[in-house]
């Protein structure tokens, strides 16, 4: 059996933030791709990463009497900066998808920036781990 290796299951068109951009930019550049996560790329360096988690944990929880306007006006200027996670985990495109699974359990993680070297190269995801498995069942 070939043991396969992340760059067959990565994304490689990974959409991608600033850390400058605002909670409410974060969101619509989600959902027009339709991701849940989101590489964090400061001129050309892999500095972080949100998820559509982050994004929400941002926001003051439901039923608190706040005025809606502070509310809105408070995200609308928070950066991704504030709410990116900084200390992250990576992997390389040759390493084994067994690698990947591993790091992604043992860090309670859905998803792993691709580097080769420092470069930002892809993204993979539990999704692109459970279509792996699935190949190898059919």
């Amino acid at each position: 059996m070939e043991i396969k290796q992340v760059k067959d299951y990565m994304t490689t068109n990974v959409i991608t933030i600033t850390s400058d951009k605002t909670i409410p930019e974060a969101y619509w550049l989600m959902i027009e791709n339709k991701v849940n996560r989101l590489p964090v790329v400061d001129k050309g360096k892999l500095v972080g990463f949100v998820t559509l988690e982050d994004l929400r944990r941002a926001e003051p929880p439901m039923g608190l009497n706040l005025d809606l306007v502070k509310i809105t006006d408070k995200l609308s200027k928070m950066t991704i900066y504030q709410v990116m996670t900084k200390d992250l985990k990576t992997i390389s495109p040759a390493d084994t998808l067994s690698t990947a699974v591993q790091l992604m359990l043992d860090n309670q993680i859905s998803a792993l920036p691709v580097l080769e070297g420092n470069q930002l190269v892809g993204i993979i995801t539990h999704q692109d781990i459970l279509q792996a498995f699935l190949d190898l069942i059919k």
